[in-house]
């Protein structure tokens, strides 16, 4: 019997294993799921626990629960990736042989690469809301918190999730607005790129809300250190930026497993086909979700688009084929904006976000670049939909993995 491997049983990784277990003989083919823990972790909802409007307990199940039957969950501490050999080792010693592996090993922050940026004040006046004790600790301190300078910094790309910052920015001006502080709070976006966001007319949309929700930008702000004594954020060109409360989004890499197995880039992403998802460097390894280092948003959709490429795919490949379909870097994000509104942004590669509706053209229900409840009630409701439609498998095909042009307008 033949053995798919998976390693991680995040977003991608669990998607995967229920897409390639409807399509692989199980007399035929063993499938197995390989994690430190079994704790599934909700990363979209991290952003909104800082505010209150989810709790522990909408963000975690375990992952067995989303194993289909024929898959099987290994727990332990991996190691490294031997793929001269075909094998995963354990810390312990054991391995773990493969004919097919697909890597789905996430990223990680790693705020202590930033000077100063863990040191006095981190947890304290300083935090990030991409873990749970981040996001956690930042809710118990803006609960309390009744005026000063907020300064949200986006260190450097790329990160998970890239509408977030802003994201939390909104909703920031939301919290305070409701609890009637909103004039005593001063709010700052500071971040390494020279715009709002990546993509141009998507940028010129946010900013236009940025400044209309009386939120300061400091754009090409490189962060060199950070003083937290003193609450002062210094810049590689010799700026400064006092904050009362600093909201990081920390430098990212890829997991240390890829690190120590010496399959990364310098940031410990994996070298990626960016039209096939196989891995640069051998043919049986498959990459997707964050663990690539594909220019594409490191985003729970992106890695919905990339498993129905990769399921096609390796299927090809098992039957001794070429890989026949092609990720265009389809990228599907809706962006809280606070008072119960959102914007919906579709984009790829090559093509820029564009107005109009979705997914239904010309009908919606959702709007794109604009803002809207639909959007924001379709933000919402993604919770539901990823424990129990994209995590099991479902088939999504009304939302194909390439971009549509389809009821967009330049």
């Amino acid at each position: 019997m033949k053995k798919l491997v998976i390693l991680g049983g995040g977003t991608a990784g669990t998607m995967m294993a229920a897409k390639m277990r409807q399509q692989l003989d199980p007399w035929s083919w063993r499938i197995q799921v390989v994690d430190r823990d079994n704790r599934h972790l909700y990363q979209p909802g991290l952003l909104f626990l800082p505010f209150g409007t989810y709790t522990h307990r909408h963000l975690h199940k375990p992952r067995s629960r989303f194993m289909p039957d024929g898959v099987e969950l290994v727990l332990g501490e991996v190691d490294r990736i031997e793929p001269e050999e075909n094998r995963i080792r354990f810390a312990d010693g054991t391995r773990l042989p493969y004919d097919q592996l697909i890597v789905a090993t996430g990223s990680r922050i790693v705020p202590e690469e930033t000077e100063g940026l863990t040191g006095e004040g981190w947890g304290r006046s300083a935090f990030d809301f991409y873990t749970v004790e981040g996001a956690t600790a930042l809710r118990d301190t803006l609960a309390g918190f009744r005026g000063g300078r907020v300064v949200v910094n986006l260190v450097d790309m790329p990160v998970k999730c890239p509408v977030a910052p802003l994201e939390f920015l909104f909703l920031a001006d939301a919290f305070f607005t409701e609890r009637g502080v909103r004039d005593d709070v001063e709010l700052v976006y500071a971040t390494s790129l020279d715009a709002a966001f990546t993509k141009k007319r998507c940028s010129d949309a946010l900013t236009g809300l940025i400044e209309s929700r009386g939120i300061e930008l400091a754009p090409s702000f490189m962060l060199e250190k950070v003083d937290g004594e003193n609450r002062v954020m210094h810049s590689y060109d010799d700026r400064t930026i006092d904050y009362d409360l600093l909201v990081s989004v920390p430098l990212h890499r890829g997991s240390p497993v890829i690190a120590r197995s010496g399959l990364g880039d310098e940031l410990d992403f994996v070298p990626t086909d960016r039209h096939t998802l196989r891995a640069e460097a051998w043919e049986n390894v498959w990459v997707l979700g964050d663990a690539t280092n594909l220019p594409s948003s490191k985003a729970g959709s992106v890695a919905h688009f990339q498993a129905e490429v990769l399921t096609e795919n390796l299927l090809a490949a098992i039957s001794g084929l070429e890989p026949p379909a092609a990720f265009d870097g389809h990228a599907n994000c809706f962006i809280e904006t606070g008072h119960g509104k959102a914007i919906l942004i579709d984009f790829n590669y090559d093509t820029e976000p564009l107005p109009g509706r979705f997914p239904v053209p010309g009908v919606g229900p959702f709007t794109l670049l604009e803002e809207s409840e639909a959007n924001h009630w379709g933000k919402m409701a993604f919770r539901w939909a990823y424990w129990n439609l994209l995590l099991k498998g479902a088939d999504l095909s009304s939302i194909g993995p390439s971009m549509s042009m389809a009821g967009k307008w330049s």
